[in-house]
């Protein structure tokens, strides 16, 4: 009777554990931040309640800062990953091309934010990001070789773009109007909506590494 007793306690407490809430913070630049946007339209919210409509309970942090390179998300690794912090998707890389810096640095700096991850248990889904051609093809091939690479070194989750809900990195900006505000860089609240469902179904599988 003792032994059933535990065996019941034990499937209860593990029950309980199972439907605990996963806290993910979205690390990132303005795209993360939403940019633009009425609060309710940006990425964070919008994914938020994607994910709850697929019954995933789920909270989600905005980290996203406007402007931000790898090294500001750097800078701001330690303390976004607070103990309630189960996972982080980074969104980081934009601004650094926009400023053409050395992929060196960007990679040293997105390794340290793995490596903070790491040090955090925290899983992470890296979201990667491509250089234009036009600083020539040793910049793009050592600057879009980061994320894909750091990924797979820390194990983490990777997905190539985060426009991928929008035809992924190849698709011609110029088919986006209509999915974009008027500076053809950030999505407007549709182009949110698609990017969403584009990246939804990955961050689905990072909450299902945080519930293992």
């Amino acid at each position: 009777m003792r032994k059933a007793i535990i065996a019941i306690v034990i499937s209860f407490w593990g029950t309980v554990a199972a439907a605990q809430t996963v806290t993910i913070a979205a690390l990132g630049d303005s795209l993360t931040q939403g940019y633009g946007l009425q609060v309710e339209d940006g990425f964070v919210p919008q994914l938020q309640n994607w994910l709850t409509a697929q019954g995933a309970d789920v909270a989600m942090i905005n980290a996203g800062v406007s402007g931000d390179t790898t090294a500001g998300g750097l800078s701001r690794a330690a303390w976004t990953l607070t103990p309630d912090v189960d996972a982080m998707i980074v969104t980081l890389g934009g601004n650094d091309l926009l400023r053409g810096l050395d992929p060196a640095n960007s990679r040293a700096n997105m390794d340290g934010i793995l490596a903070a991850a790491q040090a955090a248990g925290v899983q992470v889904l890296v979201i990667g990001m491509q250089a234009p051609g036009n600083y020539g093809p040793e910049y793009k091939a050592s600057f879009d070789a980061i994320y894909p690479e750091l990924a797979k070194a820390y194990g983490a989750l990777y997905l190539e773009s985060f426009f991928e809900g929008l035809g992924g990195a190849g698709t011609d900006p110029a088919a986006l109007g209509a999915f974009m505000q008027g500076d053809g860089i950030h999505p407007n609240p549709q182009g949110v909506k698609r990017i969403v469902e584009g990246i939804g179904p990955k961050v689905l599988q990072l909450i299902a590494t945080v519930q293992k």
